[in-house]
């Protein structure tokens, strides 16, 4: 059973979940809160799963709330209208577990959270792939890999990335050459930032799942 938290300050949002957690056996909705700060004094268990709103009104910054989720050590889905990579890389940088737009349906949604209780990161930002459309493996990326990744196609330098995600710059190269390398092994040559830009935004495109290894680098 995957206990599930949710942060969401709209009602009718909150009531559809609540309608749909009820008919997945596999999902308990343990949780709902208006608020990151609601969600933190909660004295219920922990959650496997957080699922997240990002644009709060009492809480309006993306990144900030998924890293004190993360710091408080939770597993955080994001779930969003918004497929501009500009606006979800920064709270993946920040260490989310992935990220859903609301155009997918909700055995999409399970799915996410399966995987994410399972230590995966699923991040998938544009619509799902039409049944039966075939697409180039992508690499499994490390927790790391994938933070860096992230955080450097969100528009940061290389030494922001990681100051960021509280590493070292020469660690982050090695992760960034790592991510290159991994994607150049599937067919995908990836050298300048553009190219991983681009990279990063057709996989959100055709809506492949990248789905990090279990250990962390």
């Amino acid at each position: 059973m995957i206990e599930l938290a949710a942060i969401e300050d709209n009602r009718l949002l909150i009531d559809g979940l609540r309608a749909w957690a009820e008919t997945v056996p596999d999902i308990h909705l343990a949780v709902v809160a208006a608020t990151v700060d609601e969600l933190l004094q909660d004295p219920s268990g922990p959650p496997d799963v957080v699922l997240l709103n990002p644009w709060l009104r009492a809480d309006p910054d993306p990144a900030a709330n998924v890293r004190r989720l993360i710091d408080a050590g939770h597993r955080v889905l994001l779930i969003d209208g918004s497929a501009d990579l500009s606006m979800v890389a920064p709270s993946l940088a920040a260490g989310a577990h992935g990220y859903l737009t609301r155009d997918h349906d909700t055995a999409a949604l399970a799915r996410a959270l399966r995987g994410i209780a399972a230590g995966g990161t699923p991040w998938s930002p544009g619509p799902t792939r039409a049944p039966g459309a075939s697409g180039v493996g992508r690499p499994p990326l490390s927790e790391r890999e994938h933070g860096i990744l992230m955080a450097y196609v969100s528009g940061l330098t290389l030494d922001s990335a990681a100051r960021r995600l509280g590493i070292s710059p020469e660690t982050a190269r090695t992760y960034l050459k790592r991510v290159k390398a991994k994607y150049r092994r599937c067919g995908l040559p990836v050298y300048t930032k553009l190219d991983l830009a681009q990279r990063v935004r057709a996989d959100c495109a055709e809506g492949t799942c990248q789905r990090t290894q279990a250990r962390a680098g």
